[in-house]
């Protein structure tokens, strides 16, 4: 499979973080737009399918094809860049400021929203014959996943806040988890495989993703369905974008950073018995 060591494929996340900060704004943003789209496209699809054959674990396992397709295109996600861009600061490369990582997390932002709200906009016609008819039955579950994930929160109030958060964390531990997987390896079928595993668990647990939900909530309102914008802004996107920062750079870059970046010294080995009594030395 290729297989690439940790401190190695560590050095090329620092590498890859780096290089997005002082990518132009250009690329950044056509590069956000169309992760933002494939990954809206692949959610629309895991729905579908979920809808069509009632089974949602059916659906996860092939969700994952949109996220490695715009990996393997080299397009990028907000929630990879939440893990890679930090790893480029706390090395202190030069030229990485805390404005220079922002400025690329809000490029990235906008990129991710407006690729995902084409294909909102795209579906939606699609869902209704161009807004003549009701949604389908695909477009009405996607309004209830909307309702579901904001008002479901609200009602609960803080205690359902801690959970949109949580949801949050947990997703791009496995989100970024899937980014790092891609350097895993230098086959396609390697990056593939890596990339498939912690991208279905987070899609089949139903953890939240800033912007796989940069789809589903417009889609949503588009659709009719009965919740709005503020909910969607206060009771999921901003929580969840939170999260996901905590998620991807607590566990996932900076304890691979701290491990196989700048690894603690090794302890010293116990002397065997054996030598110890050739050396004249005592055995620990």
């Amino acid at each position: 499979m290729s297989y690439v060591l940790p401190s190695d494929f560590v050095t090329k996340m620092i590498d890859a973080g780096e290089a997005k900060v002082f990518m132009s704004t250009r690329d950044t943003l056509i590069r956000s737009f169309m992760a933002g789209a494939i990954l809206a496209l692949s959610a629309a699809f895991a729905v579908t399918v979920t809808v069509q054959t009632g089974q949602p674990l059916v659906g996860a396992l092939l969700f994952p094809v949109g996220f490695c397709l715009l990996y393997l295109l080299g397009f990028d996600l907000l929630t990879g860049v939440f893990t890679l861009v930090p790893l480029a600061l706390i090395d202190k490369r030069p030229g990485v400021t805390v404005r220079s990582m922002l400025r690329n997390w809000g490029l990235i932002f906008a990129g991710n929203f407006a690729g995902a709200f084409t294909v909102a906009v795209m579906m939606a016609v699609i869902f209704t014959y161009g807004f003549s008819v009701p949604p389908n039955e695909v477009g009405q579950q996607i309004g209830v996943i909307g309702e579901g994930r904001t008002l479901g929160y609200s009602e609960f109030g803080a205690a359902g806040m801690l959970t949109l958060f949580l949801r949050a964390v947990l997703c791009n531990w496995m989100v970024s988890t899937g980014v790092v997987a891609a350097m895993m390896s230098t086959s396609v079928s390697g990056k593939v495989i890596a990339m498939w595993m912690p991208i279905l668990l987070f899609f089949y647990m139903g953890f939240e993703h800033s912007v796989v939900n940069m789809y589903l909530f417009p889609s949503g309102l588009l659709l009719g369905a009965d919740f709005s914008v503020m909910d969607y802004l206060v009771w999921n996107e901003i929580p969840t974008v939170l999260g996901n920062i905590v998620g991807g750079v607590t566990f996932v870059g900076l304890t691979l950073y701290a491990t196989h970046a700048r690894t603690g010294a090794a302890r010293n080995r116990p002397v065997p018995r054996a030598v110890a009594r050739e050396a004249g030395v005592p055995a620990e």
